[in-house]
């Protein structure tokens, strides 16, 4: 007699599992369509573009405990180039558990927008302000999400500012991300720009130049923790703001026409001064 009572509750618990299920299955194979994408994405920028890739301290032997990839000196929107210098490993955990908030203005271009909707896991569109969207944002991340940001919030110009003329800063979101996250590694990616290939503005980018890059790995806990020291809870934002904004400024490679403008200098002959070049033998 109890076997008719406990089959509705059998098929019930059959009725809440399958929409999980299509989820799950739905979020892999978004998965496997995303990494398809950035490893074609990688194989297209190795083809075109020389990469010169420099670790800050050693490098990882896995990148499963990577919860943030923070990318620093924001110059293009074919930044996606730097696809070519990543590892599979962390491509696919971008594909599979990535966050990627991207700006509202980007997305509703044509083209480009469609692109970045299939960049990773889960694309969030915000405002740049602190509202709902950046919310949606930190609602996202869980225990196993990489989330993958810009923390300055826009693109840089070939005149060294951001398209309304002021200097370029680090924003206080990825602050938000890294309490959200609170553990695991941060990597952070120092990049030596895009100005050369593609600059705000232009359309079609330009082949076969160097691009390069220092990577840097971050306890996530441990760098928590030394903000807070440096500027308690109310300041912990502040410390964190001008901590990412040296680190940038100390490990950005230089881009070619600062390149070349550091070897000038470096090279330019010394005026004395009489006004005349000085001779080997001179002395100061």
């Amino acid at each position: 007699m109890t076997l008719p009572e406990q089959a509705p509750a059998r098929r019930h618990e059959t009725a809440t599992e399958k929409p999980a299920e299509r989820g799950r299955f739905a979020s892999v194979m978004r998965a496997y369509v995303v990494f398809g994408l950035l490893v074609s994405l990688k194989v297209v920028s190795r083809i075109f573009y020389r990469f010169r890739l420099r670790w800050e301290g050693p490098a990882p032997k896995s990148w499963s405990d990577v919860r943030i990839l923070s990318a620093l000196n924001h110059t293009s929107l074919y930044e996606p180039i730097y696809a070519g210098a990543l590892p599979l490993g962390l491509l696919w955990r971008i594909a599979r558990y990535g966050v990627v908030p991207v700006a509202e203005k980007t997305m509703r271009r044509p083209g480009i927008g469609l692109f970045f909707k299939m960049i990773a896991q889960n694309v969030v569109h915000v405002t740049r302000q602190p509202d709902q969207t950046w919310k949606a944002v930190l609602d996202r991340i869980g225990p196993d999400s990489l989330v993958v940001l810009f923390p300055e919030g826009r693109m840089k110009r070939p005149d060294g500012l951001d398209g309304d003329g002021k200097p370029m800063t680090v924003r206080g979101g990825i602050a938000d991300v890294i309490e959200a996250a609170g553990g695991g590694r941060m990597l952070v990616a120092y990049l030596g720009g895009l100005h050369h290939i593609q600059a705000p503005g232009q359309f079609l980018p330009r082949a076969f130049h160097r691009v390069k890059l220092t990577l840097e790995l971050l306890d996530v806990a441990w760098y928590r923790e030394i903000m807070l020291h440096r500027g308690g809870e109310e300041g912990f934002k502040k410390a964190v703001i001008a901590d990412l904004q040296e680190r940038r400024d100390r490990y950005c490679p230089p881009g070619p026409r600062e390149s070349l403008s550091l070897l000038t200098r470096q090279t330019a002959p010394r005026v004395t001064d009489s006004g005349s070049t000085p001779r080997p033998d001179d002395r100061t």
